[in-house]
């Protein structure tokens, strides 16, 4: 199961960045190319459950996520139903000074059937394809 860690240092204030990466009701309007499509099916306080389609290198997902706000400090996304069930990333928001932010993300994705054999045999990276979105992320913080 591709289990893996990511940081990433941003220059912007943490507010800032926690609220882009969290921002993910507009993801299909920021990064469309990773997320065409995102309904909210439900929020209530810090949590909402979200339809989401996500584009991994050449893999599209179709997942029900559920997203829970730490406002600033983390965004954890549950996988809930879908294509990768029972996976798990969390991103923590770390101020390393006044206009500076890293942040620091631990993903473990449950694949099955295909995509497991596909993982296995090395055509899906899932660490380096996720970096891919939170570096796009990044440069629109940065922007």
């Amino acid at each position: 199961m591709p289990k893996f860690s990511l940081e990433k240092t941003i220059n912007k204030k943490r507010d800032v960045v926690f609220e882009l990466f969290s921002d993910f009701e507009n993801y299909e309007k920021k990064i469309p190319q990773h997320f065409p499509s995102v309904r909210v099916r439900s929020t209530r306080g810090d949590v909402s459950v979200v339809e989401e389609h996500l584009n991994l290198g050449t893999t599209e997902l179709l997942i029900m996520a559920k997203h829970v706000i730490s406002k600033p400090v983390s965004h954890d996304v549950f996988v809930i139903g879908g294509d990768v069930k029972g996976s798990h990333i969390q991103q923590q928001f770390v101020e390393i000074s006044e206009n500076q932010t890293k942040v620091i993300i631990q993903a473990d994705f449950k694949v099955k059937g295909k995509m497991m054999l596909s993982n296995l045999f090395g055509k899906n990276d899932f660490k380096e394809n996720y970096a891919v979105i939170i570096n796009d992320i990044a440069k629109l913080a940065e922007s």
